[in-house]
């Protein structure tokens, strides 16, 4: 199996578990004289198999992730860490940025003028190039994920 499946296989247990611990919330208690609709005895053992399995599924792909190493030599762990911090960055670049270049409404000379206080034009092309460089991150993470083989 492949890092990128058993990735989308994460996702999707993560999001059975989500819906089975809804279903036995339903089913826990019921009106006195009235039987659960489904029987949240056999629900709980459900979830318990599906969160054993997550639990193994969920440590293979961190071994594999960091046993996997990119050409320069980056674990795919440091790569993650790398394109978090990025992401980081870029957002936080960015709200600065929309703050920054927001125009102002003014309905005569009397009310307050607010100036920039940065370089917007210098803070556009630092957010482009953390974007660029985020994207380009990405796409090797995606391309490890599809050609990687999980690690048993």
């Amino acid at each position: 199996m492949k890092l990128a499946e058993a990735l989308s296989i994460r996702k999707d247990m993560q999001t059975r578990i989500s819906q089975l611990q809804q279903r036995i919330k339903n089913n826990v208690k019921v009106q006195e004289g009235d039987d659960p609709l489904e029987n949240p005895v056999e629900l709980m053992r459900e979830l318990n198999d599906c969160l054993n399995q997550l639990g193994t599924l969920i440590w293979r792909i961190n071994a594999t992730n960091s046993a996997t190493t990119d050409a320069a030599g980056r674990s795919l762990t440091k790569m993650m860490a790398e394109r978090d911090a990025l992401t980081l960055r870029v957002n936080t670049l960015r709200g600065i940025f929309d703050t920054a270049s927001a125009g102002q409404s003014r309905y005569s000379q009397s009310e307050i003028k607010l100036v920039t206080t940065i370089d917007v034009k210098r803070l556009g092309k630092q957010l482009d190039e953390y974007a660029g460089a985020l994207r380009q991150l990405d796409l090797e993470i995606q391309a490890l994920n599809f050609t990687t083989d999980l690690i048993e």
